[in-house]
């Protein structure tokens, strides 16, 4: 029980967070300089805008994929092993997913246009891969050092 309100509290504490982050946004906050700019971006597809072109079902695959990563999750006892970091991938990966039912695509805001040009993101997606990070890590490496 103690495992599950660990997972709870990470997954609406990244939500919340995120949430807060695009409503500024999405009430026309814009920051700019000279490498970063913060400006509001919705985006229609995923990461690069990949996908854009499968409209209103892109939402809907996605919503599969998150329910069927879930229910692994669930099956494999993943969740109960890692709360906290199963709180934030799936914290994260909702709020993107809130924003495509509620304003068309996901809210995007952070542009690195310093020397390169980079992909705009937000919150979520940096706790996503915060997350898998996190997983990979405790998955490859801290298993070869735990045989040590």
């Amino acid at each position: 029980m103690k495992k599950i309100i660990f997972f709870i509290f990470a997954f609406f504490l990244i939500f919340l967070i995120d949430q807060t982050i695009k409503h500024f946004f999405l009430n026309g906050f814009e920051w700019h300089s000279k490498c970063i700019s913060l400006v509001l971006a919705i985006n229609k597809g995923v990461a690069f805008s990949m996908f854009s072109f499968l409209g209103e079902y892109l939402k809907y695959i996605q919503l599969f994929f998150i329910f069927l990563l879930f229910y692994f999750f669930i099956k494999e006892k993943v969740l109960f092993k890692h709360p906290i970091i199963t709180g934030i991938l799936f914290g994260a990966a909702i709020s993107n997913l809130y924003d495509r039912f509620r304003v068309g695509g996901v809210v995007d805001y952070v542009y690195w246009h310093c020397f390169f040009d980079f992909a705009i993101f937000n919150f979520a997606d940096v706790m996503i891969d915060l997350s898998i990070l996190m997983f990979a890590y405790y998955y490859f490496f801290a298993k070869i050092l735990l045989k040590k």
